[in-house]
């Protein structure tokens, strides 16, 4: 009995030695082929990159060689497989992931999101490598754009990993999108000053400045009549729109306007309220009727809130002048 357990056990051995035996010629070309395929990966990636890297899309020339050189290795790979072992069946693993893929889609939601965000953010260009964007409260350049998340730097030196679902679903505002932009701010004149004038001034000081469009031309709009000034709105276009060229041109503007016109003798006044304090011992509290809501009384008939009144409009003049 023994003699024919250990009979059997060697009948077995010796199968499986020769077995592995005759696979091995088959196991050579299956290693011969995953290496083939595995240098042609390589070149297809290098000739990709090499083919887009003087374009505009040279990120998505990166992108599109890594997905092509990942094809190719699977397709290298299955191949050895079914050299490797004739009965593999490579439509089996197909169905397999197909039926595991469900389970793995929910798991790696997220993940996938960003992947294929980042995928059509290569593809459309809402913003490239070097463009200003704002998302948020986050302002800064793009530094990289990868199939998962965008590399942003802002201006003080940080680096912020904003995942691509976010920024491919969202509103994001790019500062560099076109070669121009504008530039405005308002200026507060006092009441008593020329409009006119001060138009005159903003707008000499715009057309004297050589990093200031002359097309589109700058304005000088009044935009408010505010409750101590008249506001000016000055309005120029520069190029190019990045931040410190935007940074630059709004000190310059700022600092000569402001120097001009204190020099042209036109006021800037600085906001001013009238607090009036309502004592609430009158008879006439409570009624809506005529309660004069803190105004004085008067005894000669006058009505106290026109005379009050007029009365502030002639301090203010005075003040002004």
């Amino acid at each position: 009995m023994d003699n024919i357990s250990v009979s059997t056990a060697t009948d077995k051995l010796e199968g499986m030695i020769q077995g592995a035996i005759a696979l091995i010629p088959n196991l050579l070309i299956g290693v011969i082929v995953l290496a083939i395929f595995w240098l042609i990966a390589r070149l297809v990636r290098k000739f990709i990159k090499r083919a887009t890297r003087r374009s505009d899309a040279s990120n998505v020339g990166s992108v599109l060689g890594r997905l092509a050189q990942g094809i190719l290795i699977v397709l290298g790979f299955l191949l050895a497989a079914v050299i490797v072992f004739p009965n593999f069946n490579p439509a089996d693993v197909l169905a397999s992931l197909g039926i595991g893929g469900v389970a793995i889609g929910f798991a790696f939601k997220d993940i996938l999101q960003n992947f294929l965000a980042g995928i059509l953010i290569l593809l459309t260009e809402p913003f490239k490598l070097d463009d200003q964007i704002v998302y948020n409260d986050i302002e800064g350049t793009v530094e990289h754009i990868q199939t998962r998340a965008t590399i942003i730097r802002t201006y003080d030196g940080r680096k912020v990993v904003l995942p691509n679902g976010e920024l491919f679903t969202n509103s994001v505002m790019v500062n560099t999108g076109y070669d121009k932009r504008r530039l405005e701010y308002d200026f507060g004149i006092g009441y008593g000053d020329d409009i006119a004038q001060a138009k005159e001034i903003i707008l000499n000081v715009l057309s004297n400045n050589d990093d200031v469009l002359s097309e589109p031309s700058p304005e000088a709009l009044v935009v408010d009549l505010a409750g101590s000034t008249i506001n000016i709105r000055a309005r120029w276009w520069i190029h190019p729109p990045r931040r410190a060229d935007v940074v630059a041109s709004m000190d310059w503007v700022l600092e000569k306007i402001c120097i001009d016109l204190v020099a042209a003798g036109i006021d800037l006044p600085f906001p001013t309220q009238q607090i009036l304090f309502h004592d609430q011992t009158e008879e006439t509290d409570g009624d809506r009727s005529r309660q004069r809501e803190g105004w004085p009384a008067k005894n000669n008939g006058e009505n106290p809130k026109a005379f009050n009144l007029s009365r502030s409009v002639i301090r203010a003049a005075q003040t002004t002048e």
